[in-house]
Formats: C-alpha cells, sequence, structure tokens
C-alpha cells in the first residue's frame, strides 16, 4: 500500500541531503503514518484507517464524526 494519509491527502515529500561540502543527493521526507481503529457511533461500526500523526491530533480536536464529514467532502476517504 502506497504511504498517503487517507483523511488529509499527505504524502511523501522530495528533498536533498546537504552534506558539510555542499554535494547534494535526493531523499524522501515520509509521512508519519500511524494504523489505526476509530469507532463511528453513528455508523454503529469500526473503521480501520492509516492516518498521519497531524490527522490524530485534528481528529482529537474536533472528532472523528466531523474529521470524516471533512474528508468525505474533498474526496480523500470513499469508503
Amino acid at each position: 500500500m502506497s504511504r498517503v494519509c487517507e483523511l488529509t491527502g499527505k504524502k511523501a515529500m522530495v528533498g536533498n541531503n546537504v552534506s558539510h561540502a555542499m554535494n547534494k543527493t535526493k531523499r524522501k521526507f515520509n509521512v508519519n503514518l500511524v494504523k489505526k481503529r476509530f469507532y463511528l457511533p453513528a455508523e454503529d461500526k469500526w473503521i480501520t484507517l492509516k492516518v498521519s500523526t497531524s490527522a490524530l491530533k485534528n481528529i482529537n480536536k474536533k472528532g472523528i464524526e466531523a474529521v470524516i464529514k471533512e474528508a468525505r467532502a474533498k474526496g480523500f476517504l470513499t469508503k
């Protein structure tokens, strides 16, 4: 599976490793993803999502229902 957050759409970025001599080599900045189960009381079921840790902070702040509603409106979550 790809390393993309299912709620925010965040994915890996590309950048450079820069040595002391200013030599540059390509590298990848991966997203900090965790696989997490959430309970949706409105639908009375559990769902498993691969989300970034920043998305987890949004879930803790706004609640899972509001975050999933936003993600479906933006087209990131199709479940």
